[in-house]
Formats: C-alpha cells, sequence, structure tokens
C-alpha cells in the first residue's frame, strides 16, 4: 500500500534517517520527493527515507565548469541524448562499484524497477554519452515540474559521465530548473560548485520549484 504521509522533518535523526518501512510504488516515491524526502535502501531488508539536516545542492548559476573538462566538451566526440536508453542507464549505474563519483545511493532490484516504473510514468529520466552507437556513460534522476534530483551516474570512459551532466544540466536549464538536488556531497558535484544548505532553506527552494514559483 502506497505511503501516505512522513513524519515531520524535525523527527529526523541526526543522520537524516526519518523513516523505516513502507514501499517504493510511484505515489510513495512521488510523495517523497515533493516532501524532500528520499529513499536509501541499506539491505534488502530495509528500506529507510531521509531528510538530512543539510542538502547538498547545485545551482546552475554558480555552476563551475573546470577548464581542462571545458576543452573536452569543445572537442569530445561523444553525442547527448535523454532518456535513449533509460534502462541500460540505471542497469549500468547498479553495477558501478566505485561509487566515490556517484549522485545517488545503492541501487537494488527493488529500486531499479520502482525508478523505471518511475520514468515510463514521466518523473524520470536520464542523460547519456554515446560513442558510435554504444552508451559510454550517463546519469538518471527525478524530475518534478522544475525540481530535478540526481540519483545516480556510470561511466565506461573518462569524462563521459561528466559530460552526460553537463549537457542534461543545460537540458534542464531549457526547461526552467535553476538547481539540482544532489542529496550528499560528493567530490564531482563539489568540483562543479554544489553547495551544503539548511534543510528549510533546501524545503523552501523545494515548495517553489514544485509550484513552479520563479525565486
Amino acid at each position: 500500500m502506497p505511503i501516505t504521509a512522513f513524519p515531520p522533518h524535525e523527527a529526523a535523526l541526526p543522520s537524516g534517517l526519518l523513516a523505516i518501512g513502507g514501499d517504493l510504488s510511484i505515489p510513495s516515491l512521488l510523495l517523497a520527493y515533493r516532501n524532500g524526502i528520499f529513499p536509501w535502501p541499506h539491505s534488502d531488508d530495509e528500506l529507510l527515507w531521509f531528510s538530512p539536516p543539510m542538502r547538498t545542492v547545485l545551482f546552475f548559476d554558480r555552476l563551475h565548469i573546470p577548464r581542462t573538462l571545458r576543452r573536452e566538451l569543445k572537442r569530445t566526440r561523444l553525442t547527448f541524448e535523454v532518456s535513449r536508453s533509460f534502462q541500460s542507464v540505471i542497469e549500468h549505474c547498479s553495477e558501478m562499484t566505485n561509487r566515490v563519483d556517484q549522485l545517488g545511493t545503492w541501487i537494488t532490484p527493488e529500486m531499479k524497477l520502482a525508478y523505471t516504473a518511475l520514468h515510463h510514468s514521466g518523473f524520470c529520466l536520464s542523460f547519456e554519452s554515446w560513442r558510435e552507437g554504444e552508451l559510454v556513460g550517463g546519469m538518471y534522476g527525478v524530475l518534478i515540474e522544475r525540481f530535478f534530483a540526481g540519483e545516480s551516474m556510470f561511466y565506461r570512459e573518462p569524462n563521459s559521465s561528466k559530460i552526460a551532466i553537463i549537457r542534461g544540466i543545460e537540458y534542464l536549464k531549457e526547461r526552467g530548473v535553476l538547481w539540482m538536488d544532489c542529496q550528499m556531497t560528493t567530490p564531482l558535484v563539489e568540483q562543479l560548485g554544489a553547495e551544503e544548505i539548511p534543510r528549510e532553506e533546501y524545503l523552501e527552494l523545494l515548495r517553489d520549484a514544485i509550484s513552479g514559483k520563479e525565486r
């Protein structure tokens, strides 16, 4: 049965853990994201929901692209696609063993099924780098109105996922999205200029993005 309500954010532990249990149905996931909460399974038996006291956000008007990546963007022969092969992207993300530069969480089989269903419902998409018909890098995330949460990424060759993210940001900006929820800080998003903000500020930004308000 879908989740109908979460505890108040103030009930979260210092780690951000807010609730345990429930399901990953489309209504449950949409309720969570619309309220600033995300799932983070820690085992096959536990579904944990988080609302950390600090959230990592990448504001697009403060995006920092390192010089080497700028050069790569100009000369790359990779092509960019949006949700050409979402299923392949999430499968590749789940197979990554070195997750230092990942945007998201551990991807269980249940998570793959849930986010694939969310994709088919129009609330999840993938940004992809292709080389001569082969998918070599990408990321996927949740898109609701003008809110986007980056979930996870993978690469099969250097810079392929970074290029997918930058092109993805360009795609999002064209649709009025102003920032990306990175959930937690990683070396990659920090390099791109992501910053931590208090939960209260994040929730205000979220409300504006979901409602379509400009800031």
